[in-house]
């Protein structure tokens, strides 16, 4: 039997049928997910949703996906590239934020979520909760460590400063370095607030780094980098951790002074110097000119007293020594009187010595008389013609002379260079009269001379080769040795 077109019991069978009164077509799963898009959209376009962000991470394709949520329930969100580029802070686990959008919902997987148009962070409260975070992790990597922290050049030949150059910090900074040490400075115009502020800031840190010491745009020897006061909102570029990070990982000494006195950032944390005003931060870039000079100025009059101050101290020591000696003429008095004493002995004694050899004088000429001097004459006449001169003495040794001088005559004539040319041998010589002992010396030579027994005669090699000598002839035999031969083999 055939089934009935309509099912009128309450109970489902096995297979669907049309119910009896019944004109709605069954929806697929697409179908209702849509009309579930498109009401929630329409009923929801615009929503502003206070929440903490949980699950934060950002996609290979920028997108930025999240989770909002608060004690009770939890929101998904997703914020597309474009958008996520212009926000002003990093999205983080944990912060308060205030998201605006439109509700949606994912069909693929049943739920409804929030594409978020701006991102905002709920109060300053919650934006110092973000700061205190973000300032605790990058000190637990020592961005912020002292022992990071560099000395500043005392007398920085170039500064640069990183600044707005429409505001009233570089003219403060420009006025107050002009007025105290007027240096070279160059100006990095960044954004000091705002969208692209945070990485304008560090792209000029990093790019005065970079620079050329020899270069036309010479690098400098102390960074600034200065803004104006402001809330916490117009200062939150230098709480950025692209910023902090540029500055601590600048070669270049670098302050920060970012605005006033009250204000602090995460830069001045990673700087070597904090600064509490722009103008404050000339003030401890520079010296003061006029200062220094004093300062240069005492240290010559300094150095000048501690040269002079020995040559004072021993010319006082020397003038005190110089009164406790005794008057030269107390020195030289004793030593006068010994003179004078002296003088008189000695005219006393010439005078006896003179009188004692006038009586020896007389003495003696009255000894001197003829008969004794023809007596001495007499006697050494007589010494004399005892003297016997023998001729053998004289000619004993003037053979022994002639022996001598015989010997060295012969030794004169075996060692005479010239005696074997009597013999047929030549001495060569070169142009300057010196020997030549060698061939090969005699071949380099222009010109020599061989000098003979009866004169030289000045010759020219004519040639490296060896000449051979002309064959002897055989000398003639006296014809009786022939004759004789003749009979010998005449005869048998």
């Amino acid at each position: 039997m055939a089934a009935p077109d309509f099912d009128d019991s309450g109970n489902g069978g096995l297979v669907a049928r049309q119910r009896r009164g019944d004109n709605a077509e069954p929806l697929s799963i697409t179908e209702v997910s849509n009309l579930l898009k498109r009401t929630v959209e329409d009923r929801f376009g615009f929503v502003r949703l206070r929440g903490e962000l949980s699950g934060v991470k950002r996609a290979a394709s920028g997108h930025l996906y999240c989770a909002l949520k608060d004690e009770r329930a939890v929101i998904d969100g997703v914020m597309w590239r474009g958008t996520a580029q212009q926000l002003n802070f990093v999205p983080e686990d944990g912060i308060e934020v205030i998201a605006s959008g439109k509700l949606t919902t994912y069909p693929g997987r049943s739920k409804y979520q929030i594409v978020i148009d701006s991102l905002e962070i709920a109060g300053e409260g919650a934006l110092l909760a973000l700061l205190e975070k973000t300032c605790a992790r990058l000190a637990a990597e020592g961005l912020f460590a002292p022992e990071r922290k560099r000395a500043l050049p005392f007398l920085p030949r170039t500064i640069g400063v990183v600044t707005s150059p429409t505001g009233a910090v570089i003219r403060d900074i420009l006025h107050r370095l002009a007025d105290r040490f007027p240096s070279h400075v160059v100006v990095w115009p960044v954004l000091v607030q705002g969208q692209g502020a945070a990485e304008q800031v560090a792209a000029a840190v990093r790019g005065f780094g970079a620079l050329d010491p020899a270069g036309p745009v010479p690098r400098p020897d102390l960074l600034i980098v200065a803004r104006g006061g402001g809330s916490i909102e117009d200062l939150w570029s230098f709480n950025e951790e692209i910023v902090v990070r540029a500055l601590a990982e600048s070669p270049i000494p670098t302050i920060s002074a970012v605005g006033h006195e009250t204000d602090t950032t995460l830069a001045d944390h990673a700087a070597d110097m904090r600064a509490p005003t722009p103008t404050a931060a000339a003030e401890i870039a520079v010296p003061v000119r006029g200062e220094l000079a004093a300062t240069l100025g005492d240290f010559g009059a300094r150095k000048r007293r501690a040269i002079l101050r020995p040559v004072q101290l021993g010319r006082e020591r020397l003038e005190a020594r110089a009164q406790r000696l005794p008057r030269p003429e107390a020195l030289l008095q004793p030593q006068a009187q010994k003179l004078d004493e002296l003088a008189e002995r000695l005219r006393r004694g010439l005078k006896d010595r003179a009188a004692h050899a006038r009586e020896r004088l007389q003495a003696d000429v009255a000894r001197l008389s003829p008969a004794t001097l023809r007596h001495r004459i007499d006697r050494a006449r007589d010494r004399l013609g005892a003297v016997r001169m023998t001729p053998l003495l004289a000619t004993a040794r003037l053979g022994r002379e002639r022996e001598r001088f015989a010997g060295l005559e012969r030794l004169l004539a075996s060692l005479n260079p010239k005696a074997p040319l009597a013999r047929g041998f030549v001495l060569v010589k070169d142009g300057d009269g010196a020997l030549v002992r060698t061939r090969a010396a005699a071949a380099a030579l222009p010109a020599l001379e061989i000098e003979f027994a009866d004169g030289a005669l000045p010759v020219a090699p004519t040639g490296s080769a060896p000449v051979k000598a002309p064959p002897r002839k055989a000398a003639k035999r006296p014809a009786a040795q022939h004759a004789r031969q003749d009979d010998l083999f005449g005869t048998d």
